[in-house]
């Protein structure tokens, strides 16, 4: 007798040429995903070749109910590494039916900026460190003490086994089907270029703070290894400044910089193009 895992491990090339996509998109709050699946007759390798799809907006809180309609664009496919084979997961923006993009569509305003001639010049890469917290089912941090908190991080980071690296499993599962859908994790720079961009970061300090993360004054205070959310600073292996260049940056010449001021809960499209606006194209 088949269980539920065999079905849910099924796999679909030995019978049929057809394959599952799963749309994914921004919800309503800006950090709510959203996701349906449709079957297509046959293996797709470009985001050009998929069609446009469409959801109930007043469910997500990005349309009225009685004009609800809104359409959804693919962007870009990634292997599937849930269902595997053939299937895919395609990320898509939302835009009205007359093809304009709704206002939560951050991605729309980053696309304009990066297909910007300069800034394809210059192909900026983007390494987003991901940071995430697992919650149990009373929605209390994994591995901290019930109803307590847990001691400064020393044993903790960069730590190993039962008593420090909590929920090691989930994170091994996600950090292999992040490579198993083909994302890409790193990228270098130039020295003088790094020190002409931190130069465009600070004078443009508050308004990029108000753009990286809601809630970032509690993390930002110029304590635990974070740089004042009132003032911009910058230094070689500081943890403590608000943009930090790397060891082997300085002494090679080249490399990467690392903003330390964007929270975990920025929304991606409108950082990574604030930075690539504010450190390649002029001053407006």
């Amino acid at each position: 007798m088949a269980s539920l895992h065999d079905f849910v491990n099924l796999d679909l090339s030995d019978t049929t040429e057809k394959i599952i996509a799963e749309y994914i998109w921004v919800g309503g709050s800006g950090m709510d995903m959203r996701s349906k699946a449709r079957t297509l007759p046959g293996p797709v390798t470009d985001p050009s070749e998929l069609p446009k799809w469409n959801y109930d907006g007043s469910s997500t809180n990005q349309a009225p109910g009685d004009d609800s309609e809104v359409i959804l664009y693919p962007r870009a496919i990634f292997k599937d590494p849930f269902r595997k084979g053939n299937n895919i997961l395609v990320i898509c923006d939302s835009y009205t039916p007359a093809g304009e993009p709704i206002p939560t569509n951050k991605r729309a305003k980053a696309a304009e900026i990066f297909s910007n001639p300069d800034v394809e010049a210059e192909e900026p890469w983007f390494g987003i460190e991901q940071e995430y917290t697992l919650l149990t089912m009373s929605k209390w941090p994994l591995g901290w003490p019930e109803n307590g908190y847990p001691g400064p991080q020393g044993p903790y980071y960069c730590g190993n086994g039962a008593d420090k690296a909590f929920g090691r499993d989930i994170v091994d599962a996600h950090y292999k089907a992040c490579l198993y859908a083909g994302i890409n994790i790193s990228g270098i720079n130039g020295i003088d270029v790094i020190n002409a961009a931190i130069e465009k970061l600070e004078a443009r300090h508050t308004e990029h703070i108000a753009a990286y993360g809601e809630g970032n004054e509690r993390r930002l205070t110029g304590n635990h290894e974070t740089a004042s959310i009132n003032q911009f600073t910058w230094g070689v292996a500081n943890r403590g400044a608000s943009v930090r260049i790397g060891r082997d940056t300085e002494k090679q010449g080249k490399g990467y910089f690392e903003d330390r001021r964007p929270a975990s809960n920025m929304d991606p499209y409108v950082v990574t193009s604030m930075i690539a606006e504010t450190t390649i194209l002029p001053a407006a």
